[in-house]
C-alpha cells in the first residue's frame, strides 16, 4: 500500500508540473467562457432522443448515489468539479475512464459522474458504454436501449435512434450484448468519424467513455487516441503497484492522464485516534 501511495503522490506531482508548464490549448479560452443560450435546433436534437427513467432503488443497488445532492454523493461531486475545471482549463471535452484490472469500480464511477453532471443544469454530457466484451450500463440503469452501441458506431442506425436520455441533459449510449471482437470497432476510423459527428451535432460539454481495463486486452489501447484525457481507477485492496505503474505508462502513451482515483481505501480509525 505504501508503494502504491508513493506512486500516486509522484504521479500527482508530475501531472501538476505538466499543467503549470503546458502552453494553453487554443480552445481553453473558449472553454472558460459562460455557455451561450442553447439554440432551438440543438435543444430539438437533444429532445428527440428517447427518455428513460430509473428508480432510486435500482440506482442504490448499483451504488449510484449522485441523482440528488446528498452526503454519499459528495466524493463524486468533488471529483466531478475538479475534473471539469481541469478539462476546461485545457480545452478538453472527452474523458476516458479505465483501470488496470477489472472490478476496480470504473463503471460505478462513470455512472455517478454522469448523473452528477446531470444536476448541473447548464451542462450537457454523453456517457458511452465501450467496455464491449463485458458491457454493464444496461444493468446499472436497468434499461435496455433500442439498439446496441455497436450498431450506431458502425452506421447501421443513427445516434438519435440508438441513445437514450436521462433528464434533459444526460444522454447514455449503451451496449445491448457482449461483442466478440471489440477492437475492430474501437480501432476503426469510422468510429472516430462517428464520434466527431456526434460532438459536432450535440455539442456536449463532456463525453465520458467507460472503457475496459487496460491490462486484460488491447481494446482500451485501440480507443484512447479518441480521448482527450483519462482517469485511472485503482482499487486499494487488489491493485498492485506494478499493475498501476504499467497501466499509467500505457495510458500516458496514448492520451493525457487527468488523474488517478483510489477506490475502496479504508483507513483505520483507531490508528488515527492514537496517532
Amino acid at each position: 500500500m505504501e508503494k502504491l501511495q508513493a506512486a500516486l503522490d509522484k504521479a500527482r506531482s508530475i501531472r501538476n508540473a505538466q499543467i503549470v508548464t503546458r502552453e494553453p490549448e487554443p480552445a481553453a479560452p473558449e472553454a472558460s467562457k459562460p455557455r451561450q443560450r442553447v439554440s432551438p435546433e440543438l435543444a430539438a436534437r437533444w429532445n428527440a432522443i428517447a427518455p428513460f427513467e430509473v428508480h432510486d432503488k435500482y440506482l442504490t443497488r448499483h451504488r449510484i448515489v449522485t441523482k440528488s445532492a446528498r452526503k454519499a454523493a459528495t466524493p463524486f461531486d468533488i471529483l466531478r468539479t475538479k475534473a471539469l475545471l481541469q478539462m476546461r482549463q485545457n480545452g478538453w471535452k472527452r474523458l476516458a475512464i479505465t483501470s488496470p484490472m477489472p472490478r476496480s469500480g470504473k463503471t460505478t464511477l462513470a455512472c455517478n459522474l454522469a448523473l452528477g453532471l446531470g444536476r448541473q443544469r447548464d451542462l450537457r454530457s454523453i456517457l458511452f458504454d465501450l467496455d464491449l466484451r463485458d458491457p454493464s450500463l444496461c444493468d446499472f440503469f436497468e434499461t435496455k436501449p433500442p439498439h446496441g452501441i455497436d450498431a450506431m458506431l458502425s452506421g447501421q442506425v443513427s445516434f438519435e435512434e440508438q441513445a437514450v436520455r436521462y433528464g434533459d441533459n444526460v444522454v447514455v449510449s449503451m451496449a445491448e450484448q457482449a461483442e466478440a471482437d471489440p477492437t475492430r470497432i474501437l480501432l476503426a476510423e469510422e468510429t472516430a468519424e462517428k464520434l466527431n459527428a456526434i460532438q459536432a451535432a450535440y455539442e456536449p460539454d463532456l463525453m465520458v467513455f467507460d472503457l475496459p481495463s487496460v491490462l486484460v486486452n488491447d481494446d482500451t489501447r485501440a480507443f484512447l487516441k479518441n480521448a482527450d484525457c483519462a482517469l485511472i481507477i485503482i482499487r486499494a485492496d487488489t491493485t498492485t503497484y506494478n499493475q498501476f505503474e504499467t497501466c499509467q505508462r500505457e495510458v500516458a502513451e496514448h492520451t493525457n492522464v487527468l488523474g488517478v482515483v483510489l477506490n475502496a481505501y479504508r483507513h483505520d480509525k483507531r490508528a488515527l485516534e492514537t496517532a
